[in-house]
């Protein structure tokens, strides 16, 4: 059973905090684990990703790329109502992400200086897409088309091939997101191999995508090496809802993210006792015939909460405290409370928006900040894929404006040789 807070109970605000301290996250006794298998993988290569899929994986692979051949034949093998499902997913991501595409920025000023930005896209992206407890080819989409929107060259995929399987509809989302480039190969080993190189798979530049505590903690590690989207903790759901809400719709939702993994956490603050009552009663129902309930029983019970507030305004301030990966507003006017919203990776407005839409159909990313990170990043984008430049055009009258109040500041700092850098530029300065 999850916990029961009461926002008006005395001791609401340390039970609170301690909700808020507990940590979900894997033991970081993993680290030297994670160590290990990227200084091998740096070391020897495709040696050592073979090595590491016998041992993980259960499959001895005679290469780790696969051929045309085998995606087009995964693909055929999806039923076509899937196959249709991923093409209107397809479809609405990169109509959103293309909305993001930022524009060039080049103007003259009133002294004279040109100046602006320009962005430019990444060379290459490695995408890891998980293949253990949960297959995931919606995360193929949403990782992929910004990359593509963006105007990325190389796109590179790799996946875990338990026991010689590869999802086949994840292979057919790669198709529809331009990947060619796939590689039967997981863990944190897949991480090395994207970082460092091997024989078999080049370099890339920016690695993104979902993964295990191995996997994140490995990306967190070869971070500066190369770029990452981010180091992503367990899902999470907050939902805020009135007693108008059907507490079935409210407890579908909740599990929707308890089923991810045992370190999920879902909570529901709600300003009716009766009404969380219910949900709860709701829960308990649907985990005894959800195929994850093992998972989702865990997640619930372990880290799962229900928060019974006096006024939902108390549930915004609480939600901007807890910064939730995804956040429902499903009130009659959600507009309204939206506006008491600082901090939240995706949020979900109104009782017909349930999370999992967003999770797959609607449009926005669903590769989001956890572990109260929205409080200062935001969900994957275009803009994670772009880099931008800024430019600088001075004419000569236009150095003679604002060099002397350069060099000035640059005299200040002691830094002699920039100021006559500038000064060398400037009529009748000695330099």
């Amino acid at each position: 059973m999850a916990r029961r807070l009461v926002s008006t109970a005395p001791g609401f605000a340390a039970d609170f905090a301690a909700m808020m301290s507990a940590k979900r996250e894997a033991d970081a006794a993993l680290g030297e684990t994670v160590r290990s298998i990227l200084a091998q993988v740096r070391a020897r290569g495709d040696e050592a990703l073979f090595e590491y899929a016998a041992r993980f994986d259960g499959v001895a692979p005679a290469s780790l790329r696969l051929g045309d051949e085998e995606i087009a034949a995964a693909e055929a093998a999806c039923a076509p109502e899937a196959l249709a499902a991923l093409d209107l997913a397809a479809e609405r991501i990169m109509h959103f992400h293309r909305r993001q595409l930022p524009a060039d920025e080049f103007y003259t000023d009133e002294v004279g200086a040109s100046l602006g930005w320009r962005w430019t896209p990444i060379d290459s992206v490695g995408l890891y897409v998980p293949g253990g407890t949960a297959s995931y080819p919606s995360s193929v989409l949403m990782n992929a088309m910004p990359a593509r929107v963006a105007g990325v060259g190389r796109v590179v995929m790799v996946t875990p091939a338990r026991d010689g399987h590869i999802n086949p509809l994840t292979l057919a989302a790669a198709r529809r997101a331009g990947i060619t480039e796939i590689y039967r190969v997981g863990g944190a080993q897949a991480v090395a191999a994207l970082a460092f190189g091997t024989r078999s798979i080049a370099p890339v530049d920016k690695i993104v995508g979902p993964g295990n505590a191995y996997v994140a903690e490995a990306k967190r590690l070869v971070f500066g090496v190369v770029g990452i989207d981010s180091v992503a903790g367990p899902s999470e759901i907050l939902v805020i809802a009135d007693a108008a809400n059907d507490p079935d719709w409210i407890a579908a939702d909740l599990l929707s993210q308890a089923e991810h993994d045992a370190s999920s956490q879902s909570i529901l603050m709600t300003d009716g006792a009766a009404f969380a009552d219910q949900v709860e009663a709701a829960v308990a129902r649907r985990l005894a015939r959800l195929p994850r309930a093992a998972i989702a029983g865990a997640s619930w019970r372990d880290f799962g909460a229900i928060i019974v507030v006096d006024d939902l305004k108390v549930a915004a301030d609480l939600s901007n405290r807890i910064a939730p990966e995804h956040l429902e507003l499903a009130v009659d006017a959600p507009e309204v409370l939206l506006n008491h919203i600082r901090h939240a990776g995706a949020i979900f407005l109104g009782r017909h928006t349930p999370e999992a839409m967003g999770d797959y159909i609607a449009g926005p990313n669903h590769v989001l900040p956890t572990s109260r990170t929205a409080r200062f990043s935001s969900g994957l984008s275009v803009l994670d894929f772009l880099k931008r430049s800024t430019l600088l055009s001075l004419t000569a009258a236009a150095a003679a404006k604002l060099g002397p109040a350069a060099i000035t500041l640059a005299e200040a700092e002691g830094l002699d040789a920039h100021a006559g850098s500038i000064a060398a530029r400037l009529p009748q300065r000695d330099h």
